[in-house]
C-alpha cells in the first residue's frame, strides 16, 4: 500500500524545511506538499487526497477547512508556544507593536512569556477564514506601528496590506514528530483496514448468519450470510438502531438488557425460522454491545421433511377427497359442506361419528383440501394399541430408551407428519397420562422423543375423531378439559347410515361397480327397499360387507341380523340379553364373516373382548 502523506504548508518556508528533512520521500511522491491558499482552501484537501494522500498534516485554518471535507484523517499541526515564541522574539527587532493573529484552536497564554518577549503583543484570534482578514486589516489605518505574527493566510494579507509580517514557522523537531505521527497513524490504519478486512472475509465465509449491536442497540456488524438470510443490505441497516430496521431480531436487545447470552434458541421470524446463539460483548467486564449468530432452519426442516417422507412413505398419504364422498341425502349434504368450510382453516378438528361411518374418509378430505395437502397426513387408531405403544409410536424414541428400541431410534407419528395433518381416531380411548402430553404437543408446538433431552419444533395440524361425546367423558373424569377445549375447536358430526338413506343405495351400487367387472349385475326395487330399511349398525363399513357377498352370491340375508321382536338398536350397540343364543351364535358368526376384527365385534356387540372370547371358544367345543 502506498503510504502518501499530504501536506497544507503555511509558508514556502515551512515548505522547504520539509523538503530538507525528508528529500527523499518528497521526490518519490511519498510526501505531497500544497502551499495554503485562501482562494481554494476549500478544495486543497480533496485535491491531496485524489492524489493518493492517506492522511492529511494542516495547520491552523488550513486544518480547521479540511477536516470533515475528506475520507482519510487530518492531523493537526498544532502552533506550539515555542513556535510562536520564535516568531515574536524574531518580530520584537522591528521595536514595534506585536499582532499575534492565531485560530482559536491554538493556545498561547502571552502574560506567562511577556517578561522574555520586550515588547507589547496584541492577541487576536479567529475562528474562520472570512475573520482573518477584518484581523488584519483594520490595522492597515491604524495609527498604530505594528507587525503582524501568524500563519500563512494573516501574513498574506499583511503583505498585500503593505504591513510589515513574521510567520510563524515550525521547529525541524515538530516537523519530524508530526511526520512521524501521520506515518504511524497510516500504518495503524492499514493493520486495522486488513484486520476488518479479514474479520469480513471470514465472516462473510462462515455458514451463519451474524449480527452485532452497541449498548445503544445500534448495528455494528452484519455479515453477508446475514444479508442473503435476512435479505436487507448492510448499507441500509449499519449505524440504524435495530427496533427501527430489523425489529424481528428484538431478541437480541432483550438480551442486551438482560446481560444474559442465550443459546440453541429456535426462533420464528417473519418468513423463516432461525436457530440462535446470542452472546454479550464484554471487555473488561463491561457489556459493551451484543452478538448473534444464527442459521436459517427452515430449509433444513424442509430437507428433514423429505427425508422423513421418502424414508416413510407408506401411509403418509390422503388418498381420499370430497368428491369421492357419496352424499344426496341433504343430511350428509350439509356434513361435507361443513367439513370444506373447515378444510379451508387450519385450525384442529374434532370428528363425532359411530363406528364405520368414514371419519377418516372425512378427514384425509379435509387434508386434501388445505394448505398442508402436499405435506404429510399420518392416521393412528389410538384404541388399537397399548398406552406405551401408542406412545412410543406418537412420539418416537432414541436407541436404548427402553428394552427392544429399536437401533438408532425410530421418529414419531408426530414428527413425520411435519407440516402435515395427524388423525388421532378413538381419541376418547386415550389414557390420562398419555392426554398431558398431547396437550403439550397442541400447546408448545414441539415434541420430543423417549429417552431423549431434545427438543423437536413442530408444525401440525390435528384432526381428531371419536365414536362418544367427549363431554360425557370429562364429566366421568377420564378426559382433560383442557385437553378437550384444544381439540374442539371445530367440530363435525358425522350422521350414521341409517340417517341418510337417499345415500343408501347408490353407496351400494358404488361397491358394487367396484368390486365387480360385470355390468349385468343389478338390484330390484324390492332389495333397494330392504337395504333402506335396515339399520346397518355397522355403517357404511357393514354396506360394503354386504356389497361384496352379493357380488359372490347374488343375494342378501338381512333380517336374521336383526334382534329378536325387532329390538330397537341403542347407539349402534346390539344387547345380546334380548335375543336367544341361536341368534346370537350367528350374529358374532355374520360379523366375523364381514371382516370385523374381535376388537370391533365386542365392541359393536358391548361386551367386553374376554367375553367375546369365552362365547366364541365355547361355541368351537359344543361343536
Amino acid at each position: 500500500m502506498d503510504k502518501i502523506i499530504g501536506i497544507i504548508a503555511n509558508n514556502n518556508d515551512l515548505k522547504q524545511n520539509i523538503e530538507e528533512l525528508f528529500p527523499e520521500d518528497v521526490k518519490q511522491g511519498k510526501i505531497i506538499i500544497d502551499i495554503l491558499d485562501s482562494e481554494r482552501i476549500e478544495e486543497q484537501g480533496r485535491l491531496l487526497e485524489k492524489k493518493g494522500a492517506k492522511a492529511i498534516i494542516a495547520r491552523s485554518g488550513g486544518y480547521r477547512h479540511t477536516l470533515g471535507k475528506v475520507d482519510v484523517p487530518v492531523i493537526q499541526f498544532k502552533i506550539n508556544t515555542l513556535d510562536i515564541l520564535y516568531a515574536l522574539k524574531t518580530a520584537s527587532k522591528f521595536g514595534k507593536d506585536l499582532v499575534l493573529v492565531i485560530s482559536d484552536l491554538e493556545y498561547f497564554n502571552y502574560e506567562d512569556w511577556k517578561d522574555m518577549i520586550n515588547a507589547r503583543v496584541i492577541i487576536e484570534k479567529f475562528d474562520s477564514l472570512e475573520a482573518i482578514e477584518g484581523r488584519v486589516v483594520k490595522y492597515a489605518s491604524s495609527p498604530l506601528d505594528v507587525v503582524i505574527v501568524g500563519g500563512g493566510i494573516p501574513c498574506g494579507f499583511a503583505q498585500e496590506l503593505g504591513l510589515k509580517y513574521v510567520p510563524i514557522s515550525a521547529s525541524n523537531e515538530s516537523i519530524i514528530e508530526i511526520v512521524m505521527s501521520a506515518r504511524a497513524l497510516i500504518d495503524s490504519l492499514y493493520e486495522q483496514k486488513y484486520q476488518n478486512e479479514m474479520l469480513t472475509k471470514t465472516l462473510d465465509g462462515v455458514h451463519d448468519a451474524v449480527v452485532a449491536i452497541d449498548r445503544e442497540s445500534n448495528i455494528i456488524l452484519y455479515n453477508e450470510r446475514a444479508r442473503e438470510t435476512l435479505k436487507r443490505d448492510r448499507q441500509d441497516l449499519i449505524g440504524r438502531n435495530l427496533a427501527e430496521v430489523l425489529p424481528e431480531l428484538g431478541f437480541m436487545a432483550n438480551v442486551l438488557k438482560a446481560k444474559l447470552s442465550r443459546t440453541n434458541e429456535i426462533i420464528n421470524l417473519k418468513r423463516i425460522v432461525i436457530a440462535a446463539n446470542t452472546s454479550l460483548l464484554e471487555v473488561d467486564g463491561h457489556v459493551l454491545g451484543a452478538l448473534c449468530s444464527f442459521q436459517d432452519i427452515t430449509k433444513l426442516q424442509s430437507l428433514e421433511k423429505k427425508i422423513r417422507y421418502e424414508l416413510n412413505k407408506k401411509g403418509l398419504t390422503a388418498k381420499y377427497h370430497f368428491e369421492d364422498i357419496i352424499a344426496y341425502d341433504p343430511v350428509m349434504k350439509d356434513t361435507v359442506s361443513k367439513a370444506i368450510k373447515i378444510g379451508l382453516t387450519d385450525g384442529t378438528v374434532m370428528i363425532y361419528g359411530e363406528s364405520g361411518t368414514g371419519k377418516e374418509m372425512i378427514a384425509q378430505s379435509i387434508h386434501n383440501i388445505s394448505s398442508r395437502k402436499n405435506d404429510p397426513f399420518v392416521a393412528i387408531n389410538c384404541a388399537a394399541l397399548t398406552e406405551s405403544l401408542l406412545e412410543s409410536e406418537l412420539f418416537g424414541y432414541e436407541e436404548g430408551a427402553f428394552t427392544g428400541a429399536r437401533k438408532g431410534g425410530k421418529p414419531g407419528l408426530f414428527e413425520l407428519a411435519h407440516g402435515g395433518t395427524v388423525f388421532l381416531d378413538e381419541i376418547n380411548s386415550v389414557s390420562p397420562a398419555l392426554q398431558t402430553k398431547l396437550l403439550r404437543v397442541l400447546e408448545e408446538k414441539e415434541v420430543m422423543r423417549i429417552g431423549s433431552d431434545y427438543i423437536i419444533p413442530l408444525d401440525v395440524r390435528i384432526i381428531s375423531a371419536a365414536n362418544e361425546r367427549l363431554e360425557m367423558k370429562i364429566e366421568e373424569g377420564s378426559f382433560r378439559s383442557d385437553l378437550f377445549y384444544r381439540l374442539s375447536i371445530l367440530e363435525l358430526n358425522v350422521p350414521p347410515l341409517r340417517k341418510r338413506k337417499l345415500d343408501i343405495v347408490p353407496i351400494f351400487k358404488h361397491y358394487l361397480s367396484t368390486l365387480t367387472e360385470s355390468s349385468s349385475l343389478s338390484i330390484n326395487h324390492e332389495l333397494e327397499e330392504r337395504l333402506k330399511a335396515y339399520p346397518w349398525p355397522g355403517n357404511v363399513r357393514e354396506l360394503r360387507n354386504n356389497a361384496q357377498r352379493y357380488v359372490l352370491f347374488g343375494e342378501l340375508e338381512l333380517d336374521h341380523k336383526l334382534p329378536r321382536n325387532n329390538a330397537e338398536l341403542k347407539d349402534g350397540i346390539i344387547d345380546l340379553k334380548e335375543i336367544d343364543r341361536y341368534v346370537e351364535e350367528k350374529v358374532i358368526d355374520m360379523l366375523a364373516q364381514e371382516g370385523l376384527t374381535k376388537n370391533e365385534i365386542a365392541k359393536l356387540l358391548g361386551i367386553s373382548r374376554a367375553s367375546l372370547w369365552n362365547k366364541t371358544n365355547k361355541q368351537s367345543k359344543e361343536k
